[in-house]
């Protein structure tokens, strides 16, 4: 099974639902151009954000822009168009869990949600931080990896134009971060735990962000959906107006790297769904 469908990011997506996390704005690694773009294009008639949309927490220079504004102006004018807004803090964003430094913009605030898609199926909506070992849910924790994060990708910055590298060749802080992220990996037990909390209110399976890796796959014929990041890639979750949940892929350098590290026959296939 393919892994996501690639589309631009100014390609025009009408559909009942979508899922986007961790967006990061305020951090130095945040993409708020092609956020933009795509929410630009969007037509939804609920729209989910599931965590870390804001990096208000990370203790280190806030990196704003224009577009950053632009984008809660558009999420604005979208829910004054009618789409159904809910916002779901992660532990980027969590001081908003308790309802402090929350931006208005005619968007539900929760911590979880259950979903019910058109086919009727229930998904438990959450960031996915509850997921984590106890020691990694420490607020203490979520600065220093933000700091360290920021640090390296300022260093990485340096390093690319010192060095004229063009986007898709690996610099050593780059592969530092991927080994980093590698270490706090837990691997299957996140979707165990997350599928853990969802049986235990009875819905289908959960759809969370927080890892940053997309995952749409079954467990003992429950649904765990990762609707990924825009941080080192760019995903999101849909639902269909049938209620078809599909991943999408804004980020076209991710998908050329997945499909040189696969079977011929499996590019191949994937050239066909992107057609």
């Amino acid at each position: 099974m393919l892994p996501f469908k690639e589309i631009q990011p100014d390609t025009r997506i009408s559909c009942r639902s979508i899922f986007l996390s961790d967006w990061h704005l305020g951090a130095r690694a945040a993409n708020p151009a092609t956020i933009l773009s795509v929410l630009r294009n969007l037509k939804a008639q609920n729209i989910y954000l599931v965590g870390d949309i804001l990096d208000i927490w990370h203790g280190g220079r806030i990196h704003w822009s224009a577009e950053a504004d632009e984008i809660l102006s558009e999420l604005r004018r979208m829910a004054r168009a009618g789409a159904h807004i809910t916002y779901l803090p992660g532990n980027h964003d969590a001081p908003m869990r308790s309802g402090a430094e929350a931006p208005h913009g005619g968007w539900k605030i929760t911590n979880e949600l259950i979903h019910e898609t058109a086919d009727g199926r229930r998904f438990l909506v959450i960031h996915g931080d509850q997921c984590d070992s106890r020691l990694f849910r420490q607020h203490f924790m979520t600065r220093l990896g933000s700091r360290l994060d920021s640090s390296l990708r300022w260093l990485d910055n340096i390093y690319r134009k010192k060095f004229a590298l063009e986007r898709g060749q690996q610099t050593p802080f780059e592969w530092i971060i991927s080994k980093s992220n590698e270490l706090m990996s837990t691997g299957y037990v996140f979707d165990h735990r997350a599928l853990s909390l969802a049986t235990a209110v009875g819905a289908d399976g959960v759809i969370c962000g927080h890892s940053h890796k997309p995952a749409m796959r079954e467990w003992d014929g429950k649904l765990f959906a990762n609707c990924g990041d825009w941080v080192d890639g760019m995903t999101g979750l849909v639902e269909r107006f049938d209620g078809t949940l599909e991943l999408l892929d804004f980020s076209p350098v991710a998908h050329a790297v997945w499909a040189a590290t696969h079977a011929p026959e499996e590019a191949e296939a994937l050239a066909e769904v992107i057609g």
